[in-house]
């Protein structure tokens, strides 16, 4: 099982990224997909989660209007959408999921002018 995350870096408050999260070594569709955050000196959040069976979606209340998750199962890949981003969406952001509840090694954001 392998997490890839891509599609971090740095931008200025109000802007957009979006995250990307490859997924090998396992039937990607048929799992929740998930992404979480950490940044320095707290814990790890969860973000964003995507229900493999019923499509329906959560997120952290912070997020809620402006990041969306979404998957290709063709591409075995899961997105984090994320718009006009605040300094304190600063985090590396990690995505989850598979069998083993795997975690990528994590994509690092930075919300800064």
């Amino acid at each position: 099982v392998q997490l890839v995350e891509s599609g971090g870096g740095l931008v200025q408050p109000g802007g957009s990224l979006r995250l990307s999260c490859a997924a090998s070594g396992f039937i990607f569709s048929i799992y929740t997909m998930s992404w979480y955050r950490q940044a320095p000196g707290k814990e790890r959040e969860l973000v964003a989660r995507l229900n493999s069976n019923s499509g329906s979606t959560e997120y952290l209340d912070s997020v809620k209007g402006r990041f969306a998750i979404s998957r290709d199962n063709t591409e075995n890949t899961v997105y984090l959408q994320m718009n006009s981003l605040k300094p304190e969406d600063t985090a590396v952001y990690y995505c989850q999921g598979g069998p083993l509840h795997s975690w990528g090694q994590g994509t690092q954001v930075t919300v800064s002018s």
